[in-house]
């Protein structure tokens, strides 16, 4: 008896009908040759475009040189450099940095070292955030019911906060803002007291939301909180960081000093490779062996992380990034104008989300999906996200987009929208 040939799992669905088969640039080709602007970036990964030169030329000579030097037994030189470089790029005294292989991991990291460091179980989370798979990171993600069902009970020692949504919460900022501060303190409270609370886990922008920035008033709030009672606030800049909302950290554009960061997505131009950065005397309280992973700092994924930094730098990525994502964003808020089933946009820089509404201004996942493959036909790949059926369409270009790029990409979406109407 011979075994049926393998194929891919019904769970994981793709949301386009492409096979890739190379990537150049800002764009995808498939196996017939045609040709696709990508506006997904593999959900924020390849800021650098797909197979930028030099992290290519990276990645080769150090696949000829070493491949795998498992990070609990050896160092090697991508490894150290890569962390002196990455240190570089944090806020200050962030120095002490852990690698391990995707955001998810990263995450669970940052859990285990508040609760380790502080002596504290609780973590407390905010309403829409997305912060992995993983168990111990689903467990703080509430974005959709559906990254959830059928795996609960999870974690114990989670709270839920509100975060200030005010497309959600049908509030202007200031009220928004008031309001999840002073739930925020209820929760203080009634749930968690502040010698049980180890850490505040928030996306600064959120993802898989929506593209939901928070505000300076909120984020000073929480660090102020998270001062008084000595917790711990992490910020997750998974898919917000490295460029993508226009300055290198999202938290960035709320004048908040994080305890620790968390970063993967654009970090390597596609190779997995995350990081999570603390200060050296909140790294050195956690327990021997909590850190590890047989993976985490692959020498070939530095490799290409330290050339992406370069092509950062030598390209002005995230300049480009602000620049190309105030063009976006003036295009969308005209075509939201003029155009009821937009209704809302929102995001920083090259991260933007349009929400798409029915007549009577509810989520209509439906109309997204169609939009979505009116777009496809017409050479534009881009992904959706929310919590009503995928009702956002995401705008997630790679930094190196032109302008004439972002007017094309545009273009084309607003035939989709037109042509996906009943």
């Amino acid at each position: 008896m011979t075994s049926a040939p393998g194929q891919l799992t019904p769970l994981m669905k793709q949301s386009s009908g492409i096979t890739a088969t190379r990537g150049e640039g800002m764009y995808l080709f498939d196996e017939a040759g045609n040709r696709y602007m990508d506006f997904s970036s593999g959900i924020g990964v390849t800021g650098t475009g797909h197979c930028h030169p030099k992290v290519v030329a990276a990645a080769q000579e150090q696949v000829g040189r070493l491949i795998h030097g498992q990070y609990a037994i050896m160092k090697h030189p991508p490894l150290e450099t890569m962390a002196a470089r990455l240190g570089e790029r944090m806020p200050e005294g962030l120095s002490s940095i852990f690698f391990s292989n995707a955001g998810t991991e990263a995450v669970e990291a940052s859990i285990r070292l508040a609760r380790q460091a502080t002596g504290r179980p609780n973590i407390i989370t905010f309403q829409g955030c997305f912060h992995g798979r993983t168990m111990g990171s689903l467990s703080t993600t509430t974005s959709s019911v559906g990254l959830r069902a059928g795996v609960q009970p999870l974690m114990g020692g989670v709270i839920v906060a509100p975060f200030p949504n005010t497309y959600r919460l049908r509030m202007d900022e200031q009220t928004a803002t008031e309001f999840c501060l002073r739930e925020l303190d209820n929760i203080l409270h009634t749930q968690s007291a502040p010698k049980e609370t180890a850490a505040m886990l928030i996306e600064p922008i959120q993802g898989e939301a929506g593209y939901v920035p928070a505000n300076t008033a909120f984020m000073q709030g929480l660090r102020e909180i998270c001062d008084r009672h000595d917790i711990l606030l992490i910020m997750d800049e998974v898919q917000a960081g490295y460029g993508r909302s226009g300055l290198f950290w999202g938290h960035q554009h709320f004048d908040v000093k994080p305890d620790i960061v968390l970063t993967a997505k654009g970090l390597a131009s596609g190779f997995p490779l995350s990081a999570m950065a603390a200060r050296p005397e909140t790294m050195e309280k956690g327990w021997p062996g909590s850190q590890g992973g047989t993976y985490g700092g692959n020498a070939v994924a530095c490799a290409a992380a330290l050339a992406t930094l370069e092509v950062f730098d030598e390209e002005g990525l995230v300049e480009n990034a602000a620049t190309q994502g105030a063009r976006l964003r003036k295009q969308l808020d005209e075509l939201k104008a003029d155009n009821p089933a937009i209704g809302d946009v929102r995001g920083k820089g090259l991260m933007q989300g349009t929400e798409i509404v029915d007549g009577d201004g509810n989520p209509d996942g439906d109309r997204a999906m169609r939009i979505l493959q009116e777009a496809e036909k017409r050479g534009l790949v881009m992904i959706r996200c929310g919590a009503y059926g995928g009702q956002i369409v995401r705008w997630l270009p790679p930094l190196i987009v032109t302008g004439e790029q972002i007017d094309e990409g545009v273009g084309i979406f607003a035939e989709a929208l037109k042509a996906s109407a009943r």
